[in-house]
């Protein structure tokens, strides 16, 4: 036996486990799985379902990956979960894969996932996403590369976080969140996720534009669609195109401020327009 896998661990015979993947005490592998190499599975794991786990994965105690999903609709299709390279999984998180025939839930490379996340079914997880401890994702969510969701925050079903975007631990999003920005509460904008986007590699110069184009779309007096449209009328650099685009395609529309600023951080409550604003 491979002196990586704990002899208590329970492995289906035609479950594929990398020579190089650690498997700990009394985790379980089923038929249809398959564990790339370096992968380390703690105790008590449940890997189950057809479900692909790339390299280098770290997978701690009491996870329950692949399980079938918790979708009345579901009705023991043949449906998947991918995982890529590298990812931390800590302790007692659950993903499940699809709901429809040949659907899959899919998780990028480099996310990390606190303990007591649950990730449901066809989610689809981008690169180096953090969510935080007790975080709820409904099925359907989409979360673009770099996004933080914060602790015990719950997304509703087919909901977008856009990329860069910051979500304040025990929100409660029903509305897609619109890149680079900070949403709190009840899909409250409070501006750009300014210290995130300071520590990635997006030029000073860039973050200035974004605030002015966020200004503009939530500031400015105009609906979303005048906005967006004199925000058009210029050369857009990648990241507010990226946000227009994305507000763009947007079906369950998107979260605006509660309150706005008028002068050197002064606020003031917004009138009743600005609560119906649309695209």
């Amino acid at each position: 036996m491979n002196s990586l896998i704990h002899p208590t661990a329970v492995i289906h015979h035609e479950a594929e486990v990398h020579e190089t993947a650690m498997v700990g005490p009394y985790s379980v592998i089923d038929e249809g799985v398959r564990v790339g190499a370096g992968c380390r599975i703690g105790p008590h794991c449940h890997l189950t379902g057809n479900m692909t786990i790339g390299e280098e994965n770290d997978i701690h105690a009491g996870c329950v990956l692949g399980d079938a999903p918790q979708d009345l609709s579901y009705k023991n299709a043949q449906t998947f979960l991918v995982i890529g390279n590298r990812n931390r999984i800590r302790e007692h998180v659950t993903i499940h894969r699809g709901t429809a025939e040949g659907s899959e839930t899919r998780i990028g490379d480099h996310n990390f996932l606190m303990a007591h996340c649950h990730v449901g079914h066809n989610c689809l997880l981008g690169n180096h996403v953090i969510l935080a401890n007790a975080v709820l994702l409904g099925g359907h969510v989409e979360i673009e590369d770099f996004a933080f969701v914060g602790g015990g925050a719950v997304v509703h079903q087919h909901c977008r976080i856009g990329t860069r975007s910051m979500i304040r631990g025990l929100s409660r999003i029903s509305k897609d969140v619109a890149p680079y920005c900070m949403t709190v509460e009840n899909n409250e904008l409070v501006g750009l996720n300014s210290v995130g986007l300071k520590r990635s590699d997006i030029s000073l110069e860039h973050r200035s534009k974004l605030k002015a184009a966020y200004a503009t779309l939530f500031h400015g007096g105009l609906n979303l669609s005048q906005g967006m449209k004199q925000l058009r009328e210029n050369e857009l650099i990648y990241e507010v195109n990226h946000l227009l685009d994305f507000i763009q395609k947007s079906k369950r529309g998107i979260g605006f401020p509660r309150k706005k600023p008028t002068d050197l951080g002064e606020q003031i409550e917004t009138s009743p327009l600005d609560e119906k604003r649309h695209f």
